[in-house]
């Protein structure tokens, strides 16, 4: 393994969410606060026999593996190939949130038909902020919309930027909206990290890490050190650090060359939790002060135990959840030390999503089964399960969303809104 680390500029990392929304609000991917974990609160501890209550099935999603977006009552998602739609091209679709009624589409291009079948179509959830919706298509197409639908402005993250991909998957970051910017991870040594002007989609600064492999699928998480707004993200290098004001690269930690490095980090306090699949690992990171700078340091290195995919992984209380690379063996493990406390199969198959709520973990697997399971170190019990309707034909790869005591699922050309109070 190859560590670069440079320092320029971290104190004490504090996350600060970019949004302000309300309760019943989750605006883009893994929440306003990027952690995976809902605030939500008085959810059922156990599920029904044949799972929680479906209280509306939406259409004319399509194909894709994006998650969705809510905010002020509208449902967002991004898809190809849509049943209500006379093309095979792709949409940004617009669902009310309380019916499941599709409100309006917009298209962005073509559809993504690289790879394999179950590999193809959209993978980025949109970011909602105010009355804009902002979209990145597989291709690179970084485009605004109006939440009425109206194309508002479109940049290319390859042609116009200068980005690149450290691998041939095509791009599915979630794009983080700060104040007036826009901040996006085009990749590669000419313009690894990017802040726009979220109304006109002009160059405010750009970042270059020196080697930079190229993006890889995760998306930026926002940090204070002490006063110091800071950009975390990784890409195909490893994790980096980038200061808000100018981009300037403030900190960097390299890793070996591996297949995708996908899932978004965590940050907590001074820490910073990575990982990535395919035989990588999760590694933290401790950023301590320098006289005006910073130095990191490796509490652990990447560790294959802790290794994900693209599930994700969430931090609860103390302890990590996620899937084991995509073998479909939850796993949980002591943040600080990375310490296995359980790794269980569960009911599903294949690779599984997590997110958090109300303490418990809601983890929905590639087959279309999921799973209701205390987030506890003692054990992995479950508390219920049901499998999605619809779902097998493709890998339910969307990762679940819990907000306002619903449960919404994406699985192919349908959404699933599902009531799991208590």
């Amino acid at each position: 393994m190859i560590r670069n680390l440079t320092c320029i500029a971290i104190l004490t990392v504090l996350a600060v969410p970019p949004f302000s929304f309300a309760e019943d609000n989750w605006p883009t991917f893994r929440g306003a606060d990027r952690t995976g974990v809902s605030s939500d609160t008085g959810l059922l501890d156990r599920w029904p026999e044949d799972g929680p209550k479906l209280v509306w099935t939406a259409e004319g999603a399509g194909r894709g593996y994006a998650s969705v977006a809510i905010a002020d009552g509208k449902l967002f998602t991004l898809g190809d190939g849509l049943s209500t739609a006379d093309d095979d091209d792709e949409y940004l679709v617009c669902f009310d949130q309380k019916t499941g009624r599709q409100l309006w589409k917009s298209k962005t291009g073509v559809p993504w038909n690289s790879g394999k079948e179950s590999w193809q179509s959209s993978r980025s959830t949109p970011t909602v902020d105010g009355d804009r919706v902002y979209v990145v298509t597989a291709f690179g197409e970084l485009i605004c919309f109006s939440t009425a639908g109206q194309e508002q402005w479109r940049r290319h993250l390859k042609d116009d930027l200068g980005g690149k991909k450290a691998d041939g998957w095509g791009y599915s970051e979630s794009v983080l909206i700060d104040g007036d910017k826009l901040i996006c991870t085009p990749g590669g040594p000419q313009c690894t990290m990017a802040a726009l002007d979220k109304a006109t989609g002009e160059t405010l600064w750009t970042t270059a890490r020196e080697e930079d492999r190229g993006a890889g699928h995760a998306s930026v998480v926002i940090a204070d050190v002490e006063g110091t707004k800071v950009y975390v993200q990784t890409t195909g290098s490893g994790a980096l650090g980038v200061r808000a004001d100018d981009g300037e690269l403030l900190w960097s930690y390299e890793i070996q060359r591996t297949t995708a490095v996908i899932p978004t980090p965590i940050v907590r306090g001074d820490l910073v939790f990575f990982s990535a699949g395919y035989g990588t690992g999760g590694a933290l990171l401790r950023q301590v002060a320098q006289g005006d700078g910073v130095t990191v340091d490796e509490i652990y290195p990447p560790n294959p135990k802790l290794g994900n995919k693209h599930g994700g992984i969430v931090l609860v209380g103390d302890y990590l959840y996620g899937d084991s690379d995509d073998q479909g063996v939850p796993f949980c493990a002591e943040l600080m030390t990375g310490e296995t406390e359980w790794k269980s199969r569960g009911s599903g198959k294949k690779s599984a999503s997590v997110t958090a709520a109300d303490g418990k973990l809601f983890i929905r697997y590639s087959d279309g089964t999921v799973v209701l399971v205390p987030a506890s170190p003692e054990e992995y019990d479950e508390q219920g399960s049901f499998k999605v309707p619809d779902s097998g034909e493709r890998p339910s790869w969307a990762h679940p969303v819990v907000v306002g005591g619903k449960l919404y699922l994406r699985e192919g050309d349908k959404v699933f809104c599902y009531d799991v109070n208590a």
